[in-house]
């Protein structure tokens, strides 16, 4: 199943792009769906797509209600039923990842066009299945689960907390693994701007949020563009728009530029008329990032577009690299390799333009290498 992620700031016309994408993929004869979070104001839109409106909290009275037996007999309270549970934040975006779960679990459908909101919701929307990843990692990790394996084996009938509660792990993981947002084999994200001269800042931030979470800006579309209009507003307001054009085009290469209209598009055949849907093509596929060797020790280079010097963090947690920059963090999971090695220090190569990379440099930790195989690596070196 193919994700096309569509987004870009508040009124730059997300929506209707998303529509426009979903009714030709349709028209085509993919078993095609459209996702949202709000209504779509297409007359007759659901008779030419599939239309699924997603909602928070029915979502969450499922998933509680799933697990509702659970919980009441492994804690010592009263649980709540469904209907009385109160959403928490980021419960919109758990809604949408449960959806394009159950999607991906079905098996019907070629590809979801997913109108994932402002471009903030979006990001937080991209960022979530690491991020439960993580903390389930941190509350539930390996060697707490196989005791709790083997206590069910030694002791089975006695459900405790800890069982229900990696129960659930269990169940969120398997949810978490059929959403692949952050593989851009899998899930494309196109970035929807207006022509002002804030286009170009949202553009460069936004590429450098998603290479955090290992994402990319698969296309860029430029909605609302003016026709020419005449007298001296006209023309001033035609410099603005083709400088922000220019800039954008510099920034991401080819644009698609969807025309602005008198009137939004009220039906089907008025959203087809704005030529608005984004490329279908099967996205290239993108090389993770692996070491090579660099003199005594190992290099990894981890792509940051646009991303500039003092706007990045860097750490080491435990067997992850942590990476900070544009308002968002993602745990890396270092390979074997790179676990028996210290970092020694990190660059940012090209920064502020689109091949900004950040280059993180690994000293072998001697302790942690077997008798003999670090000097044959450095007699291969």
């Amino acid at each position: 199943m193919q994700i096309l992620l569509v987004t870009g700031p508040g009124g730059a016309g997300a929506s209707t792009v998303a529509a426009a994408t979903a009714v030709q993929l349709a028209a085509a004869g993919s078993r095609c769906v459209l996702l949202t979070t709000r209504a779509t104001p297409v007359a007759g839109l659901d008779g030419a797509v599939r239309v699924e409106s997603v909602a928070p909290l029915p979502i969450l009275e499922q998933v509680w209600a799933r697990h509702l037996e659970a919980l009441s007999a492994a804690l010592p309270v009263a649980v709540p039923p469904a209907s009385s549970v109160v959403p928490v934040p980021a419960a919109a975006e758990f809604a949408l990842l449960a959806a394009l779960a159950g999607h991906a679990a079905a098996g019907r459908t070629d590809v979801v066009v997913l109108d994932a909101g402002p471009t903030a919701t979006a990001l937080g929307l991209v960022a979530l299945p690491g991020a439960l990843r993580w903390w389930l990692t941190q509350a539930a990790p390996p060697r707490l689960r196989v005791l709790a394996t083997l206590r069910s084996a030694v002791a089975p009938g006695r459900p405790g907390g800890a069982a229900a509660a990696l129960g659930g792990a269990a169940a969120l993981e398997e949810l978490i693994g059929q959403v692949p947002l952050a593989d851009p084999a899998r899930t494309a994200v196109h970035l929807v701007l207006r022509p002002e001269p804030a286009a170009v800042g949202e553009l460069r931030t936004t590429a450098t949020a998603l290479a955090v979470l290992g994402q990319r800006v698969a296309s860029v579309t430029v909605d609302r563009v003016l026709p020419a209009l005449p007298g001296e507003w006209g023309a001033r307001r035609a410099q603005v728009q083709q400088t922000a054009l220019d800039e954008l085009s510099a920034t991401a290469g080819p644009l698609r530029e969807v025309a602005e209209t008198a009137v939004p598009p009220a039906d089907v055949p008025a959203l087809l008329a704005l030529d608005a849907a984004v490329p279908g093509a099967d996205p290239a596929p993108v090389p993770q990032p692996t070491p090579h060797r660099d003199g005594a020790g190992w290099l990894l280079a981890l792509p940051l577009p646009f991303a500039r010097r003092g706007a990045v963090e860097l750490t080491r947690w435990a067997d992850d690299l942590v990476v900070s920059a544009a308002g968002q963090r993602r745990s890396v999971p270092l390979d074997p390799l790179l676990r028996r090695c210290t970092v020694s220090g990190g660059t940012l190569a090209a920064p502020g333009t689109a091949g900004a990379t950040l280059e993180v440099r690994f000293t072998p930790d001697r302790a942690q290498w077997p008798t003999g195989l670090l000097e044959a690596e450095e007699i291969r070196a």
